[in-house]
């Protein structure tokens, strides 16, 4: 059975951090593309960064210069460095595993709250 396990979110102030992680089972992790996905109330689902089997990483423009995708393939656990955190950024965060086009797995996201 696959799981996606997100942690770390909570009430930041702005200007704070938090670190998100994800952590994944039942799947190779090292085979698949890990992304950060955020949702506000009345927003679309958007993503926040992506990073590759290999490494590669992409970011939503809003954050870049901000947050910090990374992956940790011995531990199986994905993790979203946000940083200079804005009221904007508050959303559900979610993780999201991704194979070629075959296998599409998500998690139960994580509240991200930032007071101005």
């Amino acid at each position: 059975q696959v799981q996606l396990v997100e942690s770390g979110g909570g009430l930041v102030q702005a200007g704070g951090s938090l670190r998100l992680s994800c952590a994944a089972s039942g799947i190779i992790f090292s085979r698949y593309t890990m992304g950060w996905y955020r949702q506000a109330p009345g927003n679309q689902r958007e993503l926040v960064a992506a990073i590759t089997s290999g490494g590669s990483t992409n970011y939503a423009d809003s954050v870049k210069g901000r947050f910090a995708i990374s992956r940790d393939n011995a531990k199986n656990t994905v993790y979203l460095q946000m940083n200079s955190l804005k009221p904007e950024d508050t959303a559900i965060y979610a993780c999201r595993a991704t194979y070629i086009f075959t296998r599409d797995y998500w998690g139960q996201g994580t509240q991200v709250t930032v007071s101005s």
